[in-house]
């Protein structure tokens, strides 16, 4: 898989994640968290309301900005876990892929719903009952956010993270996690801008969750066999 088609590959699992089961339903709840308004008030038409929406939009993005350096610091470090994995057991190289690819499949089954993994189905929230008072308040939801919702997010996230595991550089981890939060914070990005428009279509796309679901197992799947055929061709 070349690291273009990678690149593409992680945004498509970023968006993805944005539309798994548990967070789409509670975009009205975060986004309300943020800006301190009611879902009445954030649904307004331009004209009655446009200076209130306007306002979700830096929010949002200090939303995405938290969330998105969790990402990508958990990217540099599996980078290097990996390169330090590689070093030390050089000799196994063509083994820790296939076995990497194997995991990241098992990921793919599972969400697809082919398969029931247990631990990975262990939930662990963080709930705020209180918005913080500074103005960092959005990047701090946005941090609890990548640490917290593991089981929205984390056997996708893990394949991609398995993915990163296997490049040479820290730079090449970072950008695969950079383009998953780009893929994960587009959505939030256009619910910001668009929030009337948005919050409907969003409330749509619920009815397809098992076949969102399915694409993602897939995905993973495919992420996982060419984890395990680079171990081929590379490995000794």
């Amino acid at each position: 898989m070349s690291d273009v088609l990678q690149i593409l590959t992680a945004f498509g699992a970023g968006l993805l994640s944005f539309f798994s089961p548990c967070i789409l339903p509670l975009l009205p709840v975060y986004i309300c968290f943020m800006t301190g308004l009611s879902v009445e008030e954030l649904s307004m038409s331009k004209e009655r309301g446009f200076g209130k929406t306007k306002s979700v939009l830096p929010e949002c993005l200090l939303f995405i900005l938290g969330f998105s350096i969790v990402f990508i610091i958990l990217g540099a470090s599996a980078t290097l876990l990996g390169s330090f994995l590689n070093s030390l057991l050089f000799k196994y190289q063509k083994m820790i892929k296939i076995i990497s690819g194997l995991v990241v499949i098992l990921f793919g089954l599972h969400i697809s719903g082919l398969l029931s993994v247990k631990f990975l189905q262990y939930e662990k929230k963080f709930h705020l009952s209180n918005k913080p008072v500074n103005k960092f308040s959005s990047f701090l939801v946005g941090v609890i956010f990548g640490f917290g919702w593991t089981p929205c997010v984390g056997p996708i996230l893990g394949g991609i993270l398995v993915l990163a595991s296997t490049k040479d550089s820290v730079s090449k981890g970072i950008l695969l996690l950079s383009f998953y939060s780009l893929g994960l914070g587009l959505p939030f990005f256009l619910l910001s801008i668009g929030m009337k428009y948005m919050l409907g279509v969003f409330s749509k796309v619920k009815r397809y969750f098992k076949p969102i679901s399915i694409v993602s197992g897939v995905l993973l799947v495919v992420i996982g066999i060419g984890i395990i055929i680079s171990g081929f061709l590379k490995g000794g």
